[in-house]
Protein backbone atom coordinates (compact mmCIF):
# COMPACT_ATOMS: atom_id res chain seq x y z
CA UNK A 1 0.00 0.00 0.00
CA UNK A 2 1.23 3.34 -1.08
CA UNK A 3 2.15 5.78 2.21
CA UNK A 4 1.10 8.83 2.90
CA UNK A 5 3.24 11.92 2.42
CA UNK A 6 3.69 14.40 4.93
CA UNK A 7 4.57 18.02 3.62
CA UNK A 8 5.90 20.14 5.60
CA UNK A 9 5.52 24.25 6.02
CA UNK A 10 7.71 26.61 3.90
CA UNK A 11 10.44 27.57 6.45
CA UNK A 12 9.01 24.76 8.81
CA UNK A 13 11.48 21.31 9.86
CA UNK A 14 14.64 23.17 11.29
CA UNK A 15 15.67 20.51 13.50
CA UNK A 16 14.83 17.84 10.83
CA UNK A 17 17.19 19.07 8.36
CA UNK A 18 19.76 19.70 11.07
CA UNK A 19 19.86 15.92 11.52
CA UNK A 20 17.18 15.50 13.96
CA UNK A 21 14.49 13.05 14.30
CA UNK A 22 11.19 15.07 14.87
CA UNK A 23 8.53 16.51 12.89
CA UNK A 24 6.48 18.36 15.07
CA UNK A 25 2.73 19.03 14.43
CA UNK A 26 2.65 22.86 13.56
CA UNK A 27 5.41 22.69 10.87
CA UNK A 28 3.33 20.37 8.96
CA UNK A 29 1.16 21.91 5.79
CA UNK A 30 -0.68 19.00 4.66
CA UNK A 31 -1.31 15.23 4.84
CA UNK A 32 -1.87 13.37 1.87
CA UNK A 33 -3.16 9.75 1.23
CA UNK A 34 -4.50 7.69 4.16
CA UNK A 35 -3.34 6.03 7.47
CA UNK A 36 -3.45 4.92 10.57
CA UNK A 37 -1.48 6.47 13.49
CA UNK A 38 1.80 4.15 14.04
CA UNK A 39 2.04 3.27 10.28
CA UNK A 40 5.29 5.04 8.35
CA UNK A 41 4.76 8.21 5.69
CA UNK A 42 7.25 9.69 3.86
CA UNK A 43 8.14 13.07 4.88
CA UNK A 44 8.39 16.05 2.20
CA UNK A 45 9.50 19.38 2.67
CA UNK A 46 7.39 22.27 0.98
CA UNK A 47 8.82 22.03 -2.27
CA UNK A 48 8.24 18.28 -2.61
CA UNK A 49 11.97 17.28 -1.66
CA UNK A 50 12.23 13.89 -0.17
CA UNK A 51 13.37 14.73 4.03
CA UNK A 52 12.71 11.12 5.53
CA UNK A 53 10.28 8.20 6.42
CA UNK A 54 9.15 7.99 9.76
CA UNK A 55 5.76 7.00 11.59
CA UNK A 56 3.09 9.04 12.73
CA UNK A 57 0.63 9.48 15.57
CA UNK A 58 -2.17 12.28 15.47
CA UNK A 59 -2.34 11.90 18.80
CA UNK A 60 1.46 13.26 19.93
CA UNK A 61 2.78 16.53 19.12
CA UNK A 62 5.67 14.77 17.56
CA UNK A 63 3.66 14.08 14.89
CA UNK A 64 5.86 12.18 13.02
CA UNK A 65 9.67 10.49 14.42
CA UNK A 66 12.05 9.72 11.54
CA UNK A 67 13.43 6.26 10.94
CA UNK A 68 15.21 6.32 7.73
CA UNK A 69 16.79 9.73 5.74
CA UNK A 70 17.80 7.24 2.33
CA UNK A 71 14.70 7.33 -0.21
CA UNK A 72 13.05 3.87 -1.02
CA UNK A 73 14.75 2.08 2.15
CA UNK A 74 12.58 -0.42 3.42
CA UNK A 75 11.81 -0.25 7.39
CA UNK A 76 11.96 -4.00 7.66
CA UNK A 77 13.48 -6.73 9.90
CA UNK A 78 16.96 -6.05 8.05
CA UNK A 79 16.91 -3.01 8.64
CA UNK A 80 15.70 -3.30 12.11
CA UNK A 81 18.77 -5.75 12.86
CA UNK A 82 21.26 -3.04 11.04
CA UNK A 83 20.03 -0.83 13.71
CA UNK A 84 20.35 -3.16 16.38
CA UNK A 85 23.66 -3.92 15.64
CA UNK A 86 25.17 -0.67 15.16
CA UNK A 87 24.22 -0.21 18.76
CA UNK A 88 25.07 -2.98 20.23
CA UNK A 89 28.51 -2.90 18.12
CA UNK A 90 28.99 0.86 19.76
CA UNK A 91 28.53 -0.68 23.19
CA UNK A 92 31.24 -3.66 22.96
CA UNK A 93 33.72 -1.00 21.32
CA UNK A 94 33.22 1.42 24.42
CA UNK A 95 32.79 -1.34 26.93
CA UNK A 96 36.39 -2.80 26.15
CA UNK A 97 37.73 0.50 26.24
CA UNK A 98 36.44 1.70 29.42
CA UNK A 99 35.55 -1.51 31.47
CA UNK A 100 32.72 -3.36 30.51
CA UNK A 101 28.96 -3.98 29.37
CA UNK A 102 27.67 -6.06 32.42
CA UNK A 103 25.29 -3.54 32.90
CA UNK A 104 24.94 -0.76 30.16
CA UNK A 105 22.26 1.22 27.73
CA UNK A 106 21.99 -1.00 24.84
CA UNK A 107 19.42 1.61 22.85
CA UNK A 108 19.22 5.14 23.36
CA UNK A 109 16.33 6.19 20.93
CA UNK A 110 17.15 8.87 18.50
CA UNK A 111 20.81 8.79 19.70
CA UNK A 112 20.66 5.41 17.88
CA UNK A 113 18.32 6.01 15.10
CA UNK A 114 15.67 4.12 16.79
CA UNK A 115 12.95 6.79 18.00
CA UNK A 116 11.02 5.81 21.17
CA UNK A 117 12.54 3.25 22.79
CA UNK A 118 15.32 2.29 25.08
CA UNK A 119 16.57 -1.12 26.12
CA UNK A 120 18.69 -1.16 29.52
CA UNK A 121 21.20 -4.41 30.15
CA UNK A 122 21.51 -5.52 33.62
CA UNK A 123 23.60 -8.45 34.15
CA UNK A 124 21.90 -11.40 31.98
CA UNK A 125 18.20 -9.55 31.99
CA UNK A 126 17.30 -6.75 29.30
CA UNK A 127 14.63 -4.04 30.09
CA UNK A 128 12.71 -2.57 26.94
CA UNK A 129 10.92 0.97 27.55
CA UNK A 130 8.90 1.82 24.42
CA UNK A 131 7.80 5.44 24.48
CA UNK A 132 6.05 6.00 21.09
CA UNK A 133 3.55 4.48 18.91
CA UNK A 134 5.11 3.50 15.49
CA UNK A 135 8.52 1.83 17.56
CA UNK A 136 5.82 -0.31 19.71
CA UNK A 137 5.11 -2.16 16.81
CA UNK A 138 9.03 -2.81 16.60
CA UNK A 139 9.71 -3.73 20.06
CA UNK A 140 9.50 -7.43 20.39
CA UNK A 141 11.35 -7.78 17.19
CA UNK A 142 13.84 -5.24 18.71
CA UNK A 143 13.94 -7.34 21.40
CA UNK A 144 14.67 -10.38 19.38
CA UNK A 145 17.83 -9.04 17.58
CA UNK A 146 19.47 -7.80 20.74
CA UNK A 147 19.40 -11.48 22.41
CA UNK A 148 20.53 -12.63 18.96
CA UNK A 149 23.85 -10.70 18.25
CA UNK A 150 24.43 -10.06 22.18
CA UNK A 151 24.58 -14.36 21.80
CA UNK A 152 26.80 -13.31 18.94
CA UNK A 153 29.42 -11.97 21.39
CA UNK A 154 28.56 -15.16 23.74
CA UNK A 155 26.21 -13.08 26.27
CA UNK A 156 23.23 -14.85 27.07
CA UNK A 157 19.93 -13.00 28.08
CA UNK A 158 17.79 -14.97 30.62
CA UNK A 159 14.85 -12.42 30.49
CA UNK A 160 13.20 -9.78 29.40
CA UNK A 161 11.26 -7.26 31.44
CA UNK A 162 9.33 -4.39 29.78
CA UNK A 163 9.06 -0.50 31.91
CA UNK A 164 6.64 1.07 29.18
CA UNK A 165 4.23 2.73 32.39
CA UNK A 166 6.19 6.71 31.60
CA UNK A 167 3.27 8.55 31.81
CA UNK A 168 4.90 9.82 28.10
CA UNK A 169 2.39 6.53 26.64
CA UNK A 170 -0.49 8.71 28.00
CA UNK A 171 0.10 11.66 25.64
CA UNK A 172 1.23 9.33 22.56
CA UNK A 173 -2.51 8.07 23.43
CA UNK A 174 -0.99 4.66 24.35
CA UNK A 175 -1.73 3.04 27.63
CA UNK A 176 1.09 1.69 30.12
CA UNK A 177 2.23 -1.38 30.30
CA UNK A 178 4.50 -3.39 32.25
CA UNK A 179 5.03 -7.10 32.61
CA UNK A 180 7.60 -9.72 31.31
CA UNK A 181 8.03 -10.37 27.81
CA UNK A 182 8.60 -14.60 27.21
CA UNK A 183 9.51 -16.18 30.23
CA UNK A 184 8.99 -14.87 34.02
CA UNK A 185 12.06 -14.54 35.96
CA UNK A 186 13.25 -13.16 39.56
CA UNK A 187 12.88 -9.28 38.62
CA UNK A 188 15.42 -8.55 41.66
CA UNK A 189 18.95 -8.47 39.78
CA UNK A 190 22.38 -8.32 40.90
CA UNK A 191 24.56 -6.31 39.46
CA UNK A 192 28.40 -4.72 39.98
CA UNK A 193 29.39 -1.19 38.94
CA UNK A 194 32.30 0.59 39.46
CA UNK A 195 33.25 -2.39 42.15
CA UNK A 196 29.91 -1.99 43.61
CA UNK A 197 27.78 -4.27 43.81
CA UNK A 198 23.80 -3.50 43.76
CA UNK A 199 20.18 -4.94 43.66
CA UNK A 200 18.37 -3.39 40.94
CA UNK A 201 14.72 -4.43 41.07
CA UNK A 202 13.49 -4.09 37.05
CA UNK A 203 10.20 -4.42 37.88
CA UNK A 204 9.68 -1.41 40.66
CA UNK A 205 12.87 0.38 40.55
CA UNK A 206 12.62 4.12 39.26
CA UNK A 207 12.46 4.02 35.15
CA UNK A 208 14.11 1.16 34.33
CA UNK A 209 15.68 -0.13 37.70
CA UNK A 210 18.69 1.74 37.78
CA UNK A 211 20.46 5.13 36.54
CA UNK A 212 23.11 3.81 34.67
CA UNK A 213 24.05 7.14 33.20
CA UNK A 214 25.81 7.90 36.03
CA UNK A 215 28.18 5.22 36.23
CA UNK A 216 31.18 7.66 35.74
CA UNK A 217 30.19 10.47 37.35
CA UNK A 218 29.75 8.39 40.59
CA UNK A 219 33.43 7.00 39.87
CA UNK A 220 35.16 10.51 39.66
CA UNK A 221 33.54 10.84 42.88
CA UNK A 222 35.07 8.02 44.50
CA UNK A 223 38.38 9.18 43.91
CA UNK A 224 38.28 12.20 45.92
CA UNK A 225 35.95 10.44 48.70
CA UNK A 226 39.00 8.67 50.94
CA UNK A 227 38.27 9.45 54.52
CA UNK A 228 35.95 11.84 54.08
CA UNK A 229 32.66 12.99 55.58
CA UNK A 230 30.16 12.75 52.67
CA UNK A 231 26.10 13.68 52.29
CA UNK A 232 24.72 12.03 49.50
CA UNK A 233 21.16 14.15 48.93
CA UNK A 234 18.48 12.52 46.89
CA UNK A 235 20.55 9.09 47.31
CA UNK A 236 17.61 6.75 45.42
CA UNK A 237 19.14 3.54 46.44
CA UNK A 238 22.54 4.42 47.38
CA UNK A 239 24.64 4.93 44.46
CA UNK A 240 26.75 7.74 44.78
CA UNK A 241 26.76 7.26 48.68
CA UNK A 242 28.30 3.49 47.76
CA UNK A 243 30.80 5.02 45.67
CA UNK A 244 32.09 7.00 48.42
CA UNK A 245 31.98 3.76 50.95
CA UNK A 246 34.06 1.48 48.88
CA UNK A 247 36.73 4.52 48.59
CA UNK A 248 37.01 4.82 51.90
CA UNK A 249 35.27 7.66 53.00
CA UNK A 250 35.01 7.88 56.71
CA UNK A 251 31.24 7.85 57.34
CA UNK A 252 28.57 8.34 54.69
CA UNK A 253 25.05 9.72 54.95
CA UNK A 254 22.63 8.95 52.15
CA UNK A 255 19.02 10.92 52.31
CA UNK A 256 16.11 10.14 50.28
CA UNK A 257 12.09 10.84 50.49
CA UNK A 258 11.42 7.18 49.38
CA UNK A 259 11.23 4.80 51.93
CA UNK A 260 11.32 2.20 49.32
CA UNK A 261 14.33 3.44 48.06
CA UNK A 262 16.09 3.72 51.28
CA UNK A 263 15.00 0.26 51.88
CA UNK A 264 16.82 -0.91 48.97
CA UNK A 265 19.76 1.37 50.30
CA UNK A 266 20.40 -0.19 53.02
CA UNK A 267 20.02 -3.64 51.76
CA UNK A 268 22.71 -2.31 49.13
CA UNK A 269 25.18 -1.13 51.59
CA UNK A 270 24.72 -4.79 53.28
CA UNK A 271 25.69 -6.29 50.11
CA UNK A 272 28.79 -4.41 50.25
CA UNK A 273 29.98 -4.75 53.87
CA UNK A 274 29.36 -0.75 54.51
CA UNK A 275 26.46 -0.91 56.25
CA UNK A 276 29.18 0.21 59.26
CA UNK A 277 30.04 3.54 57.36
CA UNK A 278 27.39 3.89 54.85
CA UNK A 279 23.93 5.20 56.73
CA UNK A 280 20.81 6.19 55.26
CA UNK A 281 17.80 8.09 56.63
CA UNK A 282 14.20 8.65 55.03
CA UNK A 283 13.80 12.43 54.72
CA UNK A 284 12.66 15.28 52.41
CA UNK A 285 16.16 17.15 51.37
CA UNK A 286 14.70 20.77 51.18
CA UNK A 287 13.89 20.27 54.87
CA UNK A 288 16.42 18.19 56.32
CA UNK A 289 19.46 20.95 54.75
CA UNK A 290 18.04 23.70 57.37
CA UNK A 291 18.02 21.26 60.34
CA UNK A 292 21.65 20.12 59.45
CA UNK A 293 22.88 23.88 59.21
CA UNK A 294 21.04 25.06 62.14
CA UNK A 295 23.35 21.99 64.10
CA UNK A 296 26.06 23.39 62.67
CA UNK A 297 26.59 20.51 60.34
CA UNK A 298 29.65 20.38 57.72
CA UNK A 299 30.66 17.75 55.62
CA UNK A 300 33.88 17.29 53.92
CA UNK A 301 31.63 16.29 50.24
CA UNK A 302 28.37 16.84 49.42
CA UNK A 303 26.22 15.41 46.52
CA UNK A 304 23.20 16.81 45.02
CA UNK A 305 21.49 14.05 42.91
CA UNK A 306 18.01 15.93 42.61
CA UNK A 307 14.81 14.14 39.76
CA UNK A 308 14.81 16.49 37.09
CA UNK A 309 12.75 19.78 38.56
CA UNK A 310 11.29 20.35 35.65
CA UNK A 311 10.04 18.48 32.97
CA UNK A 312 8.48 21.11 30.20
CA UNK A 313 9.90 24.43 29.05
CA UNK A 314 6.80 25.97 31.15
CA UNK A 315 8.69 25.19 34.77
CA UNK A 316 11.99 26.18 33.96
CA UNK A 317 11.19 29.02 35.55
CA UNK A 318 10.48 27.53 39.29
CA UNK A 319 13.16 24.60 38.37
CA UNK A 320 15.66 27.31 38.69
CA UNK A 321 14.68 28.95 41.83
CA UNK A 322 14.90 24.93 42.89
CA UNK A 323 18.23 24.11 42.02
CA UNK A 324 19.31 27.49 43.35
CA UNK A 325 17.77 26.96 47.03
CA UNK A 326 19.66 23.12 46.78
CA UNK A 327 22.80 24.47 46.06
CA UNK A 328 22.99 27.30 48.01
CA UNK A 329 21.86 24.97 51.31
CA UNK A 330 24.52 22.32 49.87
CA UNK A 331 27.41 24.95 49.92
CA UNK A 332 26.64 26.29 52.90
CA UNK A 333 27.30 22.57 54.62
CA UNK A 334 30.20 21.85 53.24
CA UNK A 335 33.82 22.82 55.37
CA UNK A 336 36.11 25.36 53.47
CA UNK A 337 38.16 23.38 50.61
CA UNK A 338 35.76 20.56 50.58
CA UNK A 339 33.90 19.00 47.86
CA UNK A 340 30.28 19.60 46.13
CA UNK A 341 28.89 17.58 43.44
CA UNK A 342 25.51 18.73 41.79
CA UNK A 343 23.90 17.71 38.48
CA UNK A 344 20.39 18.70 36.34
CA UNK A 345 18.92 15.58 34.55
CA UNK A 346 16.14 17.75 32.66
CA UNK A 347 17.32 18.69 29.32
CA UNK A 348 14.72 21.58 29.21
CA UNK A 349 17.90 23.33 32.11
CA UNK A 350 20.17 24.02 29.29
CA UNK A 351 24.10 24.33 30.24
CA UNK A 352 24.22 27.57 30.33
CA UNK A 353 21.71 28.21 32.40
CA UNK A 354 22.52 25.40 35.32
CA UNK A 355 25.95 26.91 35.28
CA UNK A 356 24.46 30.37 35.81
CA UNK A 357 22.20 29.33 38.43
CA UNK A 358 25.03 27.12 40.45
CA UNK A 359 27.00 31.13 40.08
CA UNK A 360 23.72 33.04 41.78
CA UNK A 361 23.77 30.31 44.54
CA UNK A 362 27.38 30.42 45.42
CA UNK A 363 27.66 34.48 45.53
CA UNK A 364 24.15 34.63 47.31
CA UNK A 365 25.85 32.37 50.14
CA UNK A 366 29.34 34.36 49.66
CA UNK A 367 31.09 31.13 48.45
CA UNK A 368 33.91 30.67 45.66
CA UNK A 369 34.29 27.57 43.49
CA UNK A 370 36.86 25.72 41.84
CA UNK A 371 35.45 23.30 39.03
CA UNK A 372 36.88 20.31 39.51
CA UNK A 373 35.43 18.64 36.81
CA UNK A 374 32.44 19.17 34.53
CA UNK A 375 30.85 15.55 32.91
CA UNK A 376 27.39 14.79 31.10
CA UNK A 377 26.09 11.17 30.95
CA UNK A 378 28.32 7.64 30.41
CA UNK A 379 29.16 7.45 27.17
CA UNK A 380 26.48 4.35 26.22
CA UNK A 381 23.99 7.19 26.97
CA UNK A 382 25.60 9.27 23.59
CA UNK A 383 24.61 12.87 22.38
CA UNK A 384 23.25 13.40 19.44
CA UNK A 385 24.23 16.61 18.62
CA UNK A 386 21.15 17.53 16.23
CA UNK A 387 18.54 15.99 19.35
CA UNK A 388 18.88 18.09 21.85
CA UNK A 389 16.65 15.74 24.16
CA UNK A 390 19.21 13.50 24.07
CA UNK A 391 21.88 15.96 25.94
CA UNK A 392 20.42 16.25 29.19
CA UNK A 393 23.26 15.13 32.02
CA UNK A 394 25.05 17.99 33.51
CA UNK A 395 27.33 16.87 36.33
CA UNK A 396 30.37 18.91 38.28
CA UNK A 397 32.37 18.74 40.77
CA UNK A 398 33.30 21.91 43.00
CA UNK A 399 36.19 23.02 45.93
CA UNK A 400 33.90 25.09 47.82
CA UNK A 401 36.06 27.62 49.31
CA UNK A 402 35.00 30.98 51.71
CA UNK A 403 35.43 34.44 50.49
CA UNK A 404 38.72 35.66 52.02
Amino acid sequence: MEKAVVRLKKGSGRSLKGGGAWVYDNEIDRVSGSFCNGDLVFVEDFDGYFLGTGFINEHSTIRVRIMSRVKGQEINEAFIEQRVRAAIQYRVEIGRAEGDIESCRLIFGEADFLPGIVVDKFADVLVVQSLALGIDRFKELIVEKCKKILAEYEITIRGVYERSDAKVRLQEGMPQKKGFIGKEFNPKVEITENGVRYFVDVAEGQKTGFFLDQKYNRLAVQRLCKGKMVLDCFTHTGSFALNAGIAGAAEVLGVDASEVAIGQARENAKLNHLEDRVHFQCADVFELLPELEAAHKKYDFVILDPPAFTKSRNSIKNATKGYREINMRGMKLVKDGGYLATCSCSHFMAPELFAETIAQAARSVHKRLRQVEYRTQAPDHPILWAAEESYYLKFYIFQVCEEK
